[in-house]
């Protein structure tokens, strides 16, 4: 009896089959991972959103190896040589791998020199030396039954998962120069470590993986995945028994033969789709969680603010938005054009913070940044007003998109990203999620994965962002609902279209008017959505509409009503949770309910800081070794930390020098937008690097 896939899961992820069995019949519903994880807790037993993605995704995995399944039994069957024993093999497999390579002898093939030779007569020669019988078989003859041979040896299952065996064991990552590339190439500067590189599979990281490949695409190296010595491969292709004398050697020499020309390069390409895979997953892990970790930042809030999005030789672009990140004004101010502009530029901005009544000022990070800083703090403002370096990456995709030409159709581009840089500060997740994730400038090799798999994952870490957040129903965008649980963006639309022609919506209930929004999309998105003006307290929070009735049980056993339960400690002490548990809904339910009754609506983020650079330190030229610096986390890789110091130049602190103590992963250690203080390890001018370390800092 074979294992159902519920078995296989539970199995690989270490889980209960009953808790696998729940999640896949849920998500077959239709059910999303936040929806899932948050609301359905009984039925999964509390599995996290990671738990169950990885379900999905194993799902997933198994269910397209039964459809190729599928397919080659079919296949097998129209060639009439489906027998009992083959198609028990089949079934049983449980990789793409062992499945392709039952299919191998029966698999269509082009002319090669096996079918050549068959077509010649010389099949017969080839049973003959297998079987061990020699004859005086001229040169041709013994060529084509050495060919056959070899084919054979390469389309057996058991043999190549032998020679397999020997792969995952024995194969080693190697990197040379590429055939023609000389060493004073200038293209074989960024790959000089790489021209003669060695090491097991099992040990290479990710981020070695990925340049590698990079500089074979690049045409600079030469990438090989194979065991050091051949005869270890070829020893897995000879069978038990042997035939000896001459016609031993000729089987001897057809499996050499076939392992070099056959079976070899097809484990390389194995492996190596294999070493990509696994490169990719951890590259993808990386860049998923820094942008989960840039999504879920600090949000500043509501306060009215100008931003301003520097530039040289064009000038800064400043706009002043109010409190809910409406466009008020705009203009450009030329301070790095004359003394005479920083003035006029000082003066302007002075103005314009009493005129708009500003109370922040948000300053890109690009090009120019640092020296627009200075230029603000120059500045003589009557009231205290605070300036914020902000992240540019992705503005200008932003600027130049249909989200920005629907929301500023009669603004530049310019005018677009400087709105979005002061929307970043005020709110980043609200704004971050009109870009691309891809282009947020996070991550590592980001343009080398697999794009399908990294969008999908981006995707789930948006949409799991959002939901942990929740989403204002009457002025979030269409951008931010469509990632809400159960809507999408074709609902979205409708959500607002609703919304502009009836007004606001006066409670969750009210949700169901809008056109094309079902039960079940209902289910899925309203413990996700807030109404904060709704006369129902719950429609604050994020009690589930399911539940309300359950709250107004639990409010009236203790004498009370919902609003007040709300409002006091003591009556939610009274309550025993006990007595209110079901089939349905149990404790870790009716726990997050009480805890949502505490704090409605509680977002997750942390609290906003100002955030400043040392004003001494502006260039690479400033820095020694041994200074003690004020910096943010840019950018977090296998390998370390980047950190903006203020320089124009990112510094990078070592996997090695993240911590005292030994550390596999960085991430453990630091997060993105991290606010810290790091000590100046080496400073090497000619390449502009800088090298940091946390050792002793903590």
């Amino acid at each position: 009896m074979f294992l159902s896939h519920s078995s296989i899961i539970a199995q690989a992820l270490n889980l209960g089959q009953r808790q696998v069995e729940k999640t896949i019949e849920l998500l077959d519903q239709g059910a999303t991972i936040p929806f899932i994880a948050r609301y359905r807790k009984e039925a999964t037993g509390s599995l996290n959103e990671v738990q169950i993605a990885a379900i999905r995704d194993m799902l997933m995995r198994l269910r397209d190896l039964d459809k190729r399944r599928e397919a080659i039994l079919q296949t097998i069957d129209e060639q009439g040589k489906l027998t009992p024993s083959l198609r028990e093999k089949i079934a049983a497999v449980e990789t793409l791998a062992e499945l392709e390579d039952l299919y191998l002898p029966y698999r269509p093939k082009r002319r090669t020199r096996a079918t050549i030779a068959i077509e010649k007569g010389y099949e017969p020669v080839a049973d003959a030396i297998v079987q061990g019988r020699w004859d005086d078989w001229d040169d041709e003859a013994l060529q084509g039954a050495r060919d056959i041979i070899a084919e054979r040896a390469s389309d057996d299952a058991t043999a190549r998962s032998r020679v397999r065996h020997v792969f995952r064991r024995k194969a080693m990552l190697s990197s040379t120069l590429a055939r023609g590339v000389e060493p004073g190439d200038e293209r074989v500067a960024k790959y000089e470590n790489w021209t003669d590189w060695k090491e097991p599979i099992g040990r290479a990281p990710s981020h070695r993986i990925l340049a590698l490949l990079r500089g074979e695409e690049a045409g600079v190296l030469r990438v090989h995945v194979r065991p050091e010595r051949d005869e270890e491969g070829i020893d897995a292709l000879i069978p038990r028994t042997l035939p000896q004398g001459k016609a031993g050697e000729q089987y001897q020499m057809a499996l050499a033969d076939s392992y070099k020309r056959l079976v070899a390069p097809s484990m390389e390409n194995e492996f190596r789709n294999i070493l990509k895979e696994r490169a990719d997953g951890e590259a993808i892990k990386v860049f998923a969680d820094n942008v989960r970790q840039l999504l879920l930042e600090a949000p500043m809030g509501q306060k009215r603010t100008l931003a301003i999005d520097p530039g040289f030789r064009t000038g800064c672009k400043v706009v002043c938005l109010d409190a809910q990140g409406q466009l008020l004004h705009n203009e450009t101010i030329y301070p790095f054009t004359s003394v005479r502009e920083e003035r006029a530029a000082v003066a302007k901005l002075e103005a314009l913070v009493e005129a708009f009544q500003i109370e922040a000022i948000a300053i890109g990070n690009g090009t120019a940044g640092r020296e627009t800083e200075e230029v603000v703090q120059k500045c003589h403002f009557k009231t205290k007003v605070f300036a914020v370096s902000v992240s540019e990456a992705g503005a200008s995709v932003y600027s130049a998109s249909d989200v920005a030409r629907r929301e500023f159709p009669d603004y530049d581009i310019t005018v677009r990203g400087a709105v979005s840089i002061g929307r970043r500060l005020m709110d980043p997740l609200s704004e971050l999620v009109k870009i691309p994730p891809q282009s947020i400038g996070v991550g590592q090799y980001q343009h080398d994965v697999d794009q399908k798999r990294l969008a999908a994952a981006l995707d789930d870490t948006v949409a799991s962002c959002v939901n942990a957040v929740g989403v204002e129903l009457n002025t979030a965008s269409r951008e931010l609902l469509a990632y809400v649980s159960g809507i999408g963006p074709a609902l979205a639309d409708k959500i607002v279209a609703h919304r502009n022609q009836h007004g606001p919506f006066p409670d969750r209930q009210a949700l169901r008017q809008v056109k094309g929004l079902g039960d079940k999309a209902f289910e899925q998105c309203a413990g996700f959505l807030r109404i904060r003006e709704s006369q129902n307290s719950l429609d604050h929070s994020a009690v589930h509409p399911e539940r309300y009735a359950l709250v107004q049980q639990m409010a009236a056993s203790v004498g009370s009503d919902i609003d007040k339960l709300m409002a006091d400690k003591a009556l939610r002490s009274r309550i025993h949770l006990g007595d209110f548990v079901t089939s349905e809904c149990g404790m870790p339910t009716l726990l997050d309910i009480m805890q949502e009754l505490e704090k409605p609506g509680l977002d997750p983020r942390a609290h906003f800081e100002v955030f400043e650079f040392d004003k001494s330190i502006s260039r690479v030229e400033d820095l020694k070794p041994g200074m003690v610096l004020p910096g943010i986390v840019t950018n977090i890789t296998a390998f370390g930390a980047f950190v903006d110091i203020g320089i124009h130049h990112d510094g990078l602190i070592h996997i090695s020098q993240v911590a005292d103590r030994r550390v596999n992963d960085v991430s453990d250690v630091l997060h993105l937008h991290q606010k810290l203080h790091v000590k100046v390890l080496e400073v090497d001018l000619r390449r502009q690097r800088v090298s940091l370390t946390l050792k002793g800092m903590q």
